[in-house]
């Protein structure tokens, strides 16, 4: 049990690091951008589902999970 704190504490400072660069560079510009994301914006309210962004972003982390489980 005393590893498992280990590795989520090591996990979130990594989120934190990942998550302070990609806050001061502006992120990762085209992710979230990509073609097929809804983006609806009228005079009073916006509405945006990445849709496609999410697809892709779940491909990559299957593809990463397959590849670290072989």
């Amino acid at each position: 049990m005393h590893e498992l704190g280990k590795v989520l504490f090591s996990v979130g400072l990594v989120l934190v690091v990942v998550g302070g660069i990609l806050w001061k560079t502006g992120g990762l510009g085209w992710l979230g951008r990509l073609p097929g994301d809804v983006f609806v914006e009228g005079r009073s309210s916006t509405f945006y589902f990445p849709i496609v962004t999410c697809v892709v972003v779940s491909l990559v982390l299957t593809l990463v999970g397959w590849l670290l489980r072989r």
